[in-house]
């Protein structure tokens, strides 16, 4: 479908509520091959893949993440399908975020899984070169991409200089978010410990769930447990806790 002059490909599972999945960055959709099962069981699940990743042919000029924020609210009101739970990882959590921020009309429930508000936030010493330059990424863009595997290099930098240069929120634009949010990372991630912390510190109504013993492929290395916590989440209504600290103060009608 065109959406905001964006040739973009996805696809669809299951029926209900609608739930779109946002990919990372050097991937696609096929990442949630262990998440869209268990979710469209339960609601109508969208995968598109976002400009210059997947299916999705590239557009010349950078790609960023406020562009690609812009293209998934242009694919949202393009659906017409009203208020959707966003479920994004990694460069899809960021995306997510930011259309959460910049059009919350759109946004039901959100879910951040192994995201980033800035760019400050990888573990120290991660080089995401080798990410760019990696032989597995490029063939298997080449397999899906129409614009070949020729045109890779070309992809992974602009990707690698997204991710090194933004996102580049602060702390307190992250009071503005208004959605009900589920933040979750690996205890190994490349996204620091200290930064998961500041950003689900950071959105007022929000949940942190840790998954042991997984990294930033945590939606695959521990599948079930993902999904239970993601459909959970999703599915009900905030349990009331005996001894809250920090939802002390928080009005009833938000939990």
């Amino acid at each position: 479908m065109d959406a905001g002059g964006v040739r973009t490909w996805y696809a669809e599972h299951g029926t209900g509520q609608p739930i779109v999945l946002l990919h990372g960055a050097f991937t696609d959709a096929s990442q949630f091959r262990a998440t869209v099962p268990a979710l469209a069981e339960r609601f109508r699940v969208l995968t598109p893949e976002r400009r210059g990743h997947g299916h999705t042919p590239d557009i010349p000029g950078p790609i960023t993440y406020e562009l690609m924020a812009a293209d998934m609210a242009a694919f949202l009101d393009t659906l017409q399908i009203g208020r959707a739970q966003l479920v994004g990882h990694s460069d899809g959590a960021n995306v997510a975020l930011l259309v959460a921020l910049t059009r919350p009309d759109l946004v039901g429930r959100l879910v951040l899984i192994s995201g980033n508000f800035h760019h400050d936030g990888l573990v120290d010493g991660l080089d995401l070169s080798e990410l760019a330059a990696s032989e597995y990424l490029a063939q298997a863009y080449g397999q899906v991409s129409p614009d070949g595997r020729a045109h890779f290099p070309v992809v992974a930098a602009k990707i690698f200089q997204m991710a090194t240069t933004g996102p580049a929120l602060k702390a307190a634009d992250l009071g503005q978010v208004a959605a009900r949010t589920l933040v979750m990372a690996g205890d190994d991630d490349m996204i620091s410990a200290e930064h998961t912390l500041a950003l689900y510190r950071g959105i007022p109504d929000s949940e942190l769930a840790i998954i042991p013993g997984s990294s930033h492929a945590l939606i695959l290395e521990k599948a079930a447990l993902c999904n239970g916590i993601i459909l959970d989440f999703l599915t009900k209504d905030p349990a009331p806790t005996f001894l809250p600290i920090r939802r002390a103060q928080m009005p009833m009608s938000s939990l």
